[in-house]
C-alpha cells in the first residue's frame, strides 16, 4: 500500500475511534452484509467487493471509502450527478461509497445506510456523507470535518434533521419553552402591568414555592384569592420556607433574595380575582409555570439555562434594562463549549464573577456531575465547588434560584461588585477554572476598568497559578483599540499565558450586535515569548438565524463542534481555519491578523481563473477595449 494512501486510512481509522464508531475493515461481520458484498464489486463483475469500512450503528447502516487525493473525491457526469460508471466507482470515493451503499439497501434488511467518501488528510480534506433508501433513493448531505454526527448518541438526530428535515425532540422542547415565554409575557403584561426586571423574578418565585407542594407546605388549590391571607402571602411563604430548606445562608442572603421576592406579595393587581380570569394572575401564572417549566426542570437533567431563556425573551420584547446595563446572556452551546475547551473535571473549582443567570455554573456543574458516580463527589461539586459573584440584585436572586432549583442548595453566590474585590482575597477560594462574560460596552477613556478586557485581568489575578480560564467578549476588546486597552494586554502577558482566541459566529448574540470570541488563558505563568497560541475562525459553527425565533442549531452543529475541539487539542487543520503562532501584546489577538493562505491552489483553480481572465478579455475586444492588452511603450501612445 503507498505510504499516502496509508496515512489515509490511519487517519480515517482515527475519526471512527473519535466517534466511538466500530466499523468493520474490508468487509463486514454482519452475515447479511457480508453475503451481499459477495457481488458487490466497483467493476460490476458481479465479485466480491469490499469498502475500505462498514458496520451498523442501531439500524442504519454505514459504508466508508476513501482516497488519498483529494481529486479523487466524487466524479459527475455531465447531468451533474454521481456517476456509477466502473472507471470512476473505483477511481473515487464517494462515487465508491454510494455503489456499495446502493448494493447493500437492495439487498438486504438494511434500508437506511449512509455511505460516506473521505478523501485528504488531517490538514486538507474532504467528507461527503450520502442517504440511501431501499429503493435506491439519494440524499446529498452536506460535508462533514469529522464522523461525530454518525456515533450511536447523534445518528437519530441527524438522520432526523438532515435527512426527515424534523425537528428533534430537544429542539421541540426549546421551542415550547420560549412559546411559554412568550405567553407568559403577554399574561403578566395584560393581567399584572409587571415591569420587564421583575418578569423573571416572579418566574423564579414561584418555581421555588412550587418545591414545597411535595413537602404539603403550598399547594396550588389554596390560591383562592383571599383578601386577608392574599395569594401573594401564601406564595411569599412557600418561597421562604424553600430557601429555608435548601439551607441557604447566611440569613443576610436570605432576606436579600427574598426581599427581590416581595414582588410577589406586594403588587396588588396580581392578588385580585381578575374577571376574565375567574382567578388571581398570580394562580394562573402558578398553574401555567407547574404545567409548562417546573416538570421539565425536575425531571429533566440538562445543562440548558431554563429560566435563563424566560429572562431572553422577555427582555428580547422591551429591549429591557439587561441592554443598557450590558447584559448580554450566554446562550446553552457556548456555556457547554466552555466546559470542553477548559476540560473540566469533578475536582475543579470553578468561579463565575459575572454569573448572570447562571448559566455557566449550571453547565459547569452539570458537566462535573456526568464525569463522575460518586455521591460524595457529586455532593462537593453542587455544594463547595462553584462560585459566583453578581452585582444586579435581581439577577443574583434568578441565578440563586436556578442552582437551587437544580440541586445545589449551599450555593456560593455572592451579590457583589466583582471589580472591588480583592484578587488576594478570591485566590483563596482555590478556584482552577474561571469562566466569564462581562458587562459589554461599559468602558471608556475616562472609566477603563469597566472594559472587557480589564474584567479579564481581574479574574486571571484570582485564580490560583495554573488556572484555566475562559472569557467570551468584543473582539474589539483584543485589537487594543485604546492606550488603555494596549496597557491591559501588555499587563495580562506578564503575569499570565494566552492560549489563544477563537472567532465566534456573529450571530452569536442575536440582536445584541456585537461580534463575540472566546480567549482562553492560562493563569499566574507569564507568557514566554515563544509560546504558540491558536488562533480559530468558527464563524462557521452551524447556528443560524431562524426567524421568529433565533439563532438555532442546524444538524452541522455538533461536528462542527467536535472539529473546533480536536484543532484545538492539536489536530492540523489549514489556516484558514486555525494559525498557531507566536505574539506581542500590540498584536490583535484575533485569528483575521495572523491568517496567510497556506493552500496551494489545485489544476481546476488555475482552469477556472484562466477562463475568468479569457472571458474578461474577450469581453474587453467586442467593446473596442482591446488596446488594454496591447504592449505599449512607456512614454508613447504606441
Amino acid at each position: 500500500m503507498p505510504k499516502k494512501e496509508a496515512a489515509t486510512d490511519l487517519w480515517v481509522y482515527e475519526l471512527l475511534k473519535e466517534a466511538g464508531l466500530d466499523l468493520d475493515p474490508q468487509g463486514s461481520t454482519i452475515p447479511e452484509v457480508e453475503q451481499a458484498l459477495k457481488s458487490a464489486s466497483k467493476k460490476g463483475t458481479g465479485n466480491a467487493g469490499r469498502p475500505e469500512y462498514c458496520g451498523a450503528v442501531k439500524d442504519f447502516l454505514i459504508v466508508i471509502e476513501d482516497k488519498p487525493n483529494l481529486d479523487k473525491h466524487i466524479h459527475r457526469n455531465p447531468n451533474g450527478l454521481i456517476d456509477l460508471a466502473p472507471q470512476f466507482t473505483t477511481s473515487y470515493a464517494v462515487n465508491g461509497a454510494f455503489h456499495y451503499a446502493r448494493h447493500i439497501a437492495l439487498n438486504t434488511n438494511f434500508h437506511k445506510v449512509f455511505a460516506i467518501g473521505i478523501s485528504g488528510d488531517e490538514k486538507h480534506h474532504r467528507i461527503t456523507p450520502l442517504f440511501v433508501d431501499e429503493y435506491s433513493n439519494l440524499w446529498e448531505l452536506d460535508d462533514v470535518e469529522t464522523l461525530i454526527s454518525f456515533s450511536e448518541q447523534n445518528i437519530v438526530e441527524y438522520y432526523l434533521r438532515r435527512v426527515l428535515k424534523e425537528a428533534t425532540p430537544d429542539e421541540k422542547q426549546t421551542a415550547d419553552i420560549l412559546r411559554d415565554a412568550r405567553q407568559l409575557h403577554e399574561d403578566l403584561r395584560n393581567y399584572g402591568n409587571i415591569q420587564d426586571q421583575q418578569k423573571p423574578l416572579i418566574v423564579s418565585g414561584i418555581l421555588l414555592a412550587l418545591r414545597e407542594v411535595k413537602e404539603n407546605n403550598f399547594s396550588i388549590d389554596s390560591l383562592t384569592g383571599d383578601r386577608v391571607n392574599t395569594d401573594g402571602n401564601k406564595i411569599y411563604a412557600a418561597i421562604e420556607s424553600n430557601l429555608k430548606r435548601a439551607n441557604v445562608t447566611p440569613d443576610t442572603k436570605r432576606d436579600k433574595l427574598l426581599s427581590q421576592f416581595s414582588v410577589i406579595r406586594d403588587t396588588a393587581k396580581i392578588n385580585e380575582v381578575d374577571p376574565v380570569l375567574k382567578k388571581t394572575p398570580l394562580r394562573y401564572y402558578v398553574e401555567f409555570l407547574n404545567k409548562s417549566v417546573f416538570q421539565n426542570i425536575q425531571y429533566i437533567h440538562s445543562a440548558e439555562d431554563w429560566i435563563g431563556l424566560f429572562y431572553g425573551e422577555f427582555m428580547s420584547y422591551s429591549g429591557g434594562d439587561g441592554q443598557s446595563l450590558g447584559i448580554v446572556l450566554t446562550p446553552k452551546h457556548i456555556t457547554t463549549l466552555f466546559c470542553d475547551l477548559l476540560e473540566l473535571k469533578p475536582t475543579d473549582r470553578v468561579l463565575d464573577p459575572c454569573c448572570g443567570t447562571g448559566g455557566f455554573l449550571i453547565a459547569a456543574m452539570h458537566d462535573m456531575l456526568r464525569q463522575t458516580a460518586d455521591e460524595q463527589q457529586r455532593r462537593s461539586i453542587k455544594r463547595d465547588q462553584l462560585f459566583g459573584i453578581e452585582l444586579q440584585s435581581y439577577m443574583f436572586t434568578i441565578a440563586t434560584t436556578n442552582m437551587i432549583l437544580r440541586g445545589d442548595g449551599k450555593s456560593n453566590l455572592h451579590n457583589l461588585d466583582f471589580l472591588k474585590q480583592n484578587p488576594s482575597q478570591l485566590q483563596q477560594k482555590q478556584c482552577t477554572v474561571g469562566m466569564m462574560n462581562p458587562p459589554y460596552s461599559q468602558g471608556s477613556k475616562t472609566n477603563p476598568n469597566l472594559y472587557e478586557i480589564s474584567f479579564t485581568e481581574h479574574l486571571l489575578n484570582c485564580m490560583v497559578e495554573g488556572g484555566r480560564v475562559a472569557v467570551i467578549v468584543p473582539q474589539s476588546s483584543f485589537t487594543g483599540k485604546t492606550k488603555e486597552e494596549q496597557a491591559v494586554k501588555d499587563s495580562i502577558l506578564k503575569k499570565h499565558t494566552l492560549e489563544g482566541v477563537i472567532t465566534l459566529n456573529k450571530n452569536t448574540f442575536y440582536g445584541v450586535g456585537t461580534n463575540p470570541c472566546i480567549a482562553i488563558f492560562t493563569a499566574g505563568i507569564p507568557h514566554d515569548k515563544n509560546h504558540i497560541c491558536q488562533f480559530i475562525n468558527f464563524e462557521d459553527d452551524g447556528y443560524e438565524v431562524s426567524k421568529h425565533i433565533g439563532l438555532v442549531e442546524t444538524a452541522s452543529a455538533k461536528d462542527k463542534r467536535q472539529h473546533l475541539l480536536d484543532v484545538w487539542r492539536g489536530a492540523e487543520a489549514p489556516s484558514k481555519f486555525c494559525v498557531r503562532t507566536t505574539i506581542e501584546a500590540e498584536d490583535e489577538w484575533l485569528h483575521a491578523f495572523y491568517y496567510f493562505n497556506d493552500e496551494i491552489p489545485t489544476e481546476a483553480d488555475f482552469e477556472r481563473t484562466m477562463a475568468d481572465y479569457l472571458t474578461f478579455e474577450f469581453n474587453m475586444l467586442t467593446h473596442g477595449r482591446g488596446y488594454l492588452f496591447e504592449n505599449r511603450k512607456e512614454g508613447t501612445d504606441e
